[in-house]
């Protein structure tokens, strides 16, 4: 799943990534691919889009997070908003009917970071409290229960959490350095050196030098502070990059992705990983099924393999069979799976292809069958 943090990828002319950041970011928000179910488009329909379609008319938006079939977002207001399938009370509304528009969750403004898992979502406050809501299946949510929930709930004492992932079935969050895992636990995708659930954060290892996480479909992968990836969980089709594949070669503990230090950015989707270096290249393995790992074709790799030449890489998202990207230059990209136009345009992909023309996009999120994006 998409991992969570700060918006980026665009960098707005005349912007210092390295001064003060006094500027604020603000997008309007589109969503395209499936909404025929579940409403999770945020259209006030349930028909289908092949192309970005603008959800409202504000230009108020900071933060946004798709999922299997829902959808979060954030104002700067600091309001949170959901909207789609809300089947195990993930959208945090307190009951568990759909919405097919943007919804309110409670009144409170200091919603800061999200992130919408499979039927769970979680979220970070401005003071650094871990919230989540929705399926407890396997105790992803981390309450100590395995209770469902249809309105947030925090998450221990803590207020020093600052990177949070929610994958199909379990949770990745960061804090103070310390990685922590919780939910289910089938294939080792918590860490643990077991399969045991864990219906509480439990820390992966001892270590207190991690800064990036993703949690995708009974897998993990993280990033260190000194440029290393590792992963484990779910091995069936080289998802964990360790140059293997199967059942018998999952890993239920955390294993160095080769030997680089220059990883930056990670995401996990349905059977395969994507990654961006320091240097802006992107780098993709796991199942290539659909063309999902933007190689020109549909062989699944065991090793991280780069997507074409380009420099220019700054966010990737996958939740689903299909990747969304975003350059530097503000362009919008995807490829694999369109059967819902969850791509933004008509037609297969297994080579990245960019969305439209316009050069104004900071970010976007893939869901299970449709997608986000946010645009200046």
């Amino acid at each position: 799943m998409p991992i969570s943090g700060n918006l980026g990828g665009f960098i707005k002319p005349g912007f210092n990534p390295l001064g003060p950041q006094t500027e604020e970011f603000l997008y309007e928000i589109y969503s395209w691919g499936r909404n025929n179910l579940d409403g999770e488009l945020g259209l006030g329909d349930m028909v289908n889009r092949s192309s970005p379609v603008q959800i409202g008319a504000l230009a108020t938006w900071t933060e946004i997070s798709a999922g299997n079939a829902l959808s979060l977002a954030a104002k700067s207001d600091g309001t949170l908003w959901s909207w789609g399938n809300n089947n195990a009370g993930q959208l945090g509304l307190g009951d568990t009917s759909d919405r097919s528009s943007p919804v309110q969750v409670g009144a409170l403004t200091n919603w800061l970071n999200l992130s919408a898992g499979g039927y769970h979502s979680l979220a970070l406050k401005t003071d650094g409290t871990l919230w989540a809501w929705g399926n407890n299946g396997g105790g992803r949510l981390g309450d100590g229960t395995t209770t469902f929930r249809s309105s947030p709930v925090q998450i221990g004492a803590l207020t020093t959490w600052t990177k949070i992932a929610a994958g199909q079935d379990h949770s990745l969050a960061v804090a103070d350095g310390k990685l922590y895992a919780w939910g289910e636990n089938t294939q080792g995708q918590l860490g643990q050196g077991n399969t045991t659930n864990y219906s509480s954060p439990v820390q992966v290892g001892a270590l207190t030098n991690w800064i990036e996480t993703a949690a995708g479909k009974q897998f993990s992968l993280a990033i260190k502070t000194d440029g290393t990836l590792w992963s484990w969980g779910n091995n069936d089709y080289g998802q964990l990059g360790l140059n293997t594949f199967g059942y018998f070669n999952k890993r239920s503990s955390p294993v160095q992705v080769g030997a680089l230090t220059a990883w930056a950015k990670v995401t996990a989707g349905r059977e395969q990983s994507l990654a961006i270096k320091t240097d802006g290249t992107l780098w993709a393995w796991g199942n290539g099924a659909s063309g999902r790992l933007g190689l020109g074709n549909t062989t699944s790799y065991s090793s991280p393999v780069q997507v074409g030449a380009l420099t220019t890489w700054a966010n990737i998202s996958s939740t689903g069979a299909f990747c969304l990207a975003v350059k530097t230059d503000g362009t919008l990209w995807s490829w694999g799976e369109n059967t819902y136009g969850q791509l933004g345009r008509t037609g297969l992909g297994n080579s990245p292809v960019q969305i439209g023309s316009l050069t104004t996009w900071g970010k976007a999120s893939a869901g299970e069958n449709f997608s986000l994006g946010a645009q200046l």
